[in-house]
């Protein structure tokens, strides 16, 4: 009997709504994004969970993530562009585009650790959004991002 009380006790139902949104950090934008972190609501140890809305067409500056990422997309229409790296430096290097997946919403993508990648908004009248949850690598080891300056289209200048 204790067991299926301690399982009932985990299984809480939490709306998204029940948190605030707040502004994002500014300087991993392009534009106006609005965000919640939802790992606190659902006590998770094993991810950081968000929900990200971009505005206007804004989107994340170039980054990748030490384990894995998926994306569901709640509302509007996006995009997600992955790019590979030339280079041995850690944070002057070489990239170009390698895909691009128009995201619609209830889609969802999968994009794997260490993988330098964009998404956000196309659309400069529709609000975009997600659910981003971002595993963290192994047991013990925090999900982390890397954030990286660029021009988008041929290089990275700088680690944010």
């Amino acid at each position: 009997m204790k067991k299926i009380l301690e399982f009932l006790d985990m299984a809480k139902k939490i709306s998204i709504h029940s948190k605030p949104k707040v502004k994002a950090n500014p300087d991993y934008f392009t534009g106006p994004v609005l965000m919640q972190e939802l790992t606190s609501l659902v006590k998770s140890k094993e991810q950081k969970i968000f929900h990200v809305s971009f505005k206007k067409r804004a989107r994340t500056k170039i980054h990748n993530h030490n384990g894995g990422q998926i994306l569901i997309v709640i509302k509007g229409k996006g995009s997600l562009q992955m790019y590979s790296k030339s280079g041995n430096n850690k944070s002057k290097f070489q990239i170009k585009k390698t895909d691009k997946v128009n995201l619609l919403e209830g889609d969802i993508v999968y994009i794997p650790a260490k993988k330098l990648h964009t998404h956000g908004s196309i659309d400069k009248k529709q609000v975009f959004s997600h659910i981003a949850i971002n595993a963290n690598p192994s047991i013990n080891k925090p999900a982390k991002t890397t954030w990286y300056e660029s021009d988008f289209k041929t290089k990275v200048t700088k680690i944010l």
